[in-house]
């Protein structure tokens, strides 16, 4: 994958990760003889990762559950409750394969009859080998503020939660207590989700204890497309230009500060993203807010996986508009909506053994966002246009192992597109649109 945009971690500003794929990926894979004398593999350094599937190799509960299985690749909802089996039914339809917490009337035993998995705040009765996971917090950075004050207990409402009040704050203090409380030592990972604490306010040594203090899975949740207030912070803490901002490339941004701020300790954790399927937000001041709409739903977590993301969890919550629900892809009012999650789900499902892969790090050409992966003999790319820039026609440059290639192919499009001297054309229509090669030698 080749990042282009720049951001400042601790004074020094870094680009995609790149600069840490020596010290965290290893050495590339040598390449291996193909039919026609194209390569298997290819002479290009990789993207720096926590090892794929086998990272849930360490933890019984998700390797009991398929979470190590190359074709399982985790798509969650926020906040759920499952009080039938047409609940599930309705879930595993839209694609999804996780409950990231549960309301507390919720079936375990149904998560458990239908396949799922669920990663909760608590154990909840009857819970089993379905639970993978234990929640520690949601938006502990947020309320009570980076430091080790005492804690009140709150996570947010009223009032400042740190004692004493307007001091330091406590928020690694509350992260440390709601984890001592959760169960140890059962084989089940620790899980936390952070808001713009850390994807905006705080240091990067304070986002850095956050991200790597606690879990073993990780994300943070911006709603660039839905939140009113978002893009006139982004302009204002990280200098965003008018035209960067709401685009689905920022998401991908976000991923890329994730991936940074989680690779500052030496070590890696698999980092998920989120993406809003309503209104997350309710209009009461008249300040803008609005539903996602299907394309950007589709480009805001297609740009999540190609910068990398490990696991997409939608928000499924609407505060405001003329459908407040507790359970959007559940509803007949959010049916388009639903209907380009399911397609972006589904695609994502077929290609888990793909992105369950270390992508390579090439860049393709000027003005692009992309992510290069080899599996069973083929060679994927998947492209969106590079975050600011316009819409229109674009030109890929293949690796010089892959030049020779006559046509590449654009899954779930029905069509090929000519290679001309190694390179490549095609349109990207809006912002968030985004297409996926299939190279075969």
């Amino acid at each position: 994958m080749i990042v282009r945009k720049r951001y400042v971690l601790g004074g020094v500003a870094v680009v995609a990760l790149v600069v840490a794929a020596v010290f965290l990926a290893g050495p590339a894979a040598q390449p291996r003889g193909g039919t026609g004398g194209m390569p298997l593999t290819l002479k290009l350094p990789r993207v720096p990762w926590e090892g794929g599937p086998a990272y849930y190799e360490k933890f019984a509960a998700a390797k009991a559950r398929g979470w190590a299985d190359p074709a399982f690749f985790p798509i969650g909802v926020w906040y759920e409750s499952v009080l039938t089996d047409q609940d599930v039914l309705t879930d595993k339809e839209a694609g999804l394969n996780l409950y990231v917490e549960l309301t507390d009337d919720s079936s375990p035993r149904l998560i458990d009859k239908h396949g799922m998995s669920a990663i909760t705040s608590k154990p909840l009765p009857g819970a089993g080998t379905e639970t993978v996971g234990w929640l520690i917090a949601d938006e502990a950075d947020m309320f009570p503020r980076p430091g080790n004050a005492q804690w009140d207990g709150r996570l947010g409402g009223a009032g400042d939660p740190c004692i004493p009040p307007k001091g330091e704050g406590c928020g690694f203090t509350a992260m440390k207590t709601l984890k001592d409380k959760l169960p140890e030592g059962d084989g089940r990972m620790y899980y936390a989700n952070y808001g713009k604490g850390v994807g905006l306010w705080w240091s990067d040594k304070d986002n850095s204890q956050f991200v790597n203090g606690y879990t073993d899975i990780v994300s943070t949740d911006m709603y660039w497309y839905t939140d009113a207030g978002i893009c006139v912070e982004a302009k204002t803490i990280l200098k965003f230009p008018d035209n960067e901002c709401p685009r689905a490339a920022d998401y991908g941004w976000l991923m890329d500060k994730q991936r940074a701020l989680d690779a500052m300790d030496g070590k890696l954790q698999p980092v998920y993203n989120f993406v809003e399927v309503g209104w997350p937000f309710s209009d009461q001041n008249g300040t803008g807010v609005r539903t996602i709409k299907p394309d950007e739903l589709k480009g805001a977590v297609m740009s999540s996986i190609i910068h990398e993301a490990r696991g997409i969890l939608y928000f499924n919550h609407s505060f405001g508009g003329p459908c407040t629900s507790q359970h959007a892809l559940r509803e007949p009012c959010y049916k388009d909506v639903r209907a380009a999650a399911t397609e972006v789900n589904k695609q994502i499902g077929q290609l888990a053994p793909v992105l369950n892969t270390q992508s390579y790090v090439f860049d393709f050409g000027k003005g692009l966002e992309t992510m290069l992966k080899g599996h069973d003999g083929s060679f994927y790319v998947f492209a969106m246009i590079e975050r600011g820039d316009q819409p229109g026609e674009r030109s890929l440059t293949l690796p010089p192992e892959l030049a020779a290639s006559g046509e590449v192919e654009v899954l779930f499009e029905n069509r090929t597109i000519p290679v001309d001297n190694g390179r490549f054309t095609d349109t990207f229509q809006a912002e968030h649109s985004y297409h996926i090669y299939k190279i075969t030698p």
